[in-house]
């Protein structure tokens, strides 16, 4: 085969990093390890030597693509054209004439357990924020981007501290403005203050990921890219870490599967375990709603509960993923899963924040009613939702806050719609939209720590509500609640990890959901919302599966 032609152009890390305070340094070894390295054991202080993106001439097959993409990856190994750099991240990209499900891509590598795994989809509305960005080579990318599929970590972040200003340096460390395509996907616990239960200890605080082999989904049009990254300062040189890349381009299967998008089907082995169940909900909410009452700062409380099942055979995270992205581009579908680790995976319709440069967009969402299908009846319902005091209050108090918090890095923060309703396949909600303009990039990580636990939630005052959650809650959210999406060099985009659950072989399902407590709130009305909510996970089973117990 004759070798691609290809044009290439560097891009420097462009990042401002300010004295921390120094931290011990644990270098690990990068090998054929199914980790490369971990990136916040670095000094965020040091920019990389090169970060650079090469594109590859367009091939009509998957692959095709793979094909090339190994034979320049050794290529590279042979020349070492990077070696007398100390650190760097390279991405190869093969752009796919034809669109494919970056999700059908992952499931058709569904055997390498043993590799991190992530798929992030994005909404298809944008609420103003579409862009269009050219790389190297004047290709266009940007907003029709769809899907991001990807396996094995050129380099992870994960400590069990909690996320701090010098991690969100480390991890831009390995970014570029001039790369958009290079990110870093990841979340963070809702709680790092709290103790990590079992099944959330692979996550750590904090778990982000720039991926060793990346299957881009473009509306018509799909890429497949590998990226390397090293750094002699944690003991990780180049020729490891393309060996290590060599190792997983090797376990990629060049043939994709079609998903059904169908349940496989299952048995549930025992009734839907919840913590707290309805007796001992009624307790909690009975609480918050005394301190709410009483003479402390505490307006409203968001109290969340965990379902675990047990299934007769293993789930399979991302077959249930393919079946939530049914309900429809309104919301955000991911998954992340470290390596022998179980797959956090959801369906969440709502936006933490989106930076494009200097501009970013959040929005406020709040009060939940069912969609029935009936146009009549559904407007009926938008209607009362729209009228109710106790939602009403509910939801001014998530957009105050969020718009507050803008302010206080923003020159300017427009709200429009202030209230209005986002329909949702099953459900609906209030909904607002709020666009502000930063006075620096800088200020990514402050927004993301201040926004971040929204009392949407959490509650507010934040740290209030926390207190009592942690006091009254009885399992771990884990990243539940959590932020969860991905870095870019001059673009971020998360969302909150709600309708979500926690699937591993062996372990069964967690699923979670969560309802938020003011003034007005009824325990009872509180738990059918919480059952509508875990809806989209448990109607799977029930139209799929011959349940052997009731399912409450």
């Amino acid at each position: 085969m004759v070798a691609a032609t290809s044009s290439f152009a560097v891009g420097k890390c462009i990042t401002r990093f300010l004295d921390l305070e120094p931290q011990r340094h644990h270098y690990q070894s990068c090998s054929l390890s199914i980790m490369s390295m971990n990136g916040c054991q670095g000094d965020p202080k040091i920019p990389l030597g090169i970060v650079g993106t090469r594109t590859l001439p367009s091939v009509p097959s998957p692959a095709l693509a793979l094909d090339r993409l190994k034979h320049t990856i050794s290529d590279l190994r042979s020349n070492q054209p990077y070696s007398n750099f100390p650190s760097g991240l390279i991405r190869i990209q093969v752009p796919i004439e034809q669109e494919i499900e970056a999700i059908d891509w992952l499931h058709s590598q569904d055997h390498h357990h043993q590799l991190p795994r992530l798929f992030f989809s994005g909404r298809r509305q944008f609420n103003g924020s579409d862009f269009i960005d050219a790389n190297d080579n004047g290709e266009i990318y940007g907003h029709d981007l769809i899907s991001v599929a990807g396996l094995g970590a050129a380099v992870y972040f994960q400590h069990f501290r909690p996320f701090s200003f010098g991690d969100w340096s480390s991890i831009k460390r390995f970014l570029s403005k001039s790369c958009p395509l290079i990110r870093a996907y990841g979340a963070i616990r809702f709680d790092a203050k709290v103790d990590i239960s079992k099944e959330w200890e692979p996550f750590g605080s904090f778990y982000f990921m720039v991926p060793q082999v990346e299957f881009n989904e473009f509306e018509g049009r799909s890429l497949l890219a590998a990226n390397v990254a090293w750094d002699n300062g944690l003991s990780c040189p180049w020729e490891s870490a393309i060996d290590s890349l060599q190792a997983t381009l090797d376990q990629v299967k060049f043939f994709i599967f079609k998903s059904e998008k169908k349940f496989p089907k299952t048995t549930i082995r025992a009734d839907i375990l919840h913590i707290p169940d309805e007796e001992n909900w009624e307790i909690a909410v009975t609480k918050a709603l005394k301190m709410i009452r009483s003479s402390s700062a505490l307006t409203k409380a968001v109290l969340a509960r965990s379902s675990r099942i047990f299934t007769t055979s293993d789930i399979d995270p991302l077959a249930w993923l393919a079946c939530l992205q049914a309900e429809g581009d309104n919301a955000y579908q991911f998954l992340l899963q470290p390596p022998n680790a179980p797959a956090f995976i959801g369906n969440t319709p709502e936006q933490l924040f989106h930076r494009k440069k200097l501009n970013i967009w959040s929005e406020a969402l709040a009060g939940t009613r069912a969609i029935c299908g009936s146009e009549i009846l559904d407007h009926k319902t938008a209607l009362d939702l729209l009228s109710s005091p106790k939602d009403n209050l509910e939801f001014t108090i998530v957009r105050q806050c969020i718009k507050k918090k803008l302010e206080s890095v923003c020159n300017s923060v427009l709200v429009d719609p202030q209230k209005a309703i986002r329909k949702l396949p099953s459900v609906q909600h209030l909904y607002a939209n709020l666009k502000g303009r930063l006075r620096s990039e800088d200020d990514e990580f402050e927004i993301l720590s201040s926004l971040h636990p929204s009392p949407a939630v959490c509650g507010f005052p934040a740290e209030d509500a926390r207190c009592l959650i942690a006091e009254t809650e009885m399992f771990d959210r884990g990243m539940y609640a959590g932020p969860i999406g991905w870095f870019g060099g001059e673009e971020a985009e998360f969302a909150v990890g709600i309708r979500s659950a926690l699937v591993k072989k062996g372990l069964g399902a967690f699923f979670y959901a969560g309802t938020g407590i003011v003034e007005g709130s009824d325990p009872s009305l509180e738990w059918e919302e919480l059952e509508l909510k875990t809806m989209q996970f448990t109607k799977m089973l029930r139209l799929e599966v011959p349940l052997l117990h009731t399912v409450t």
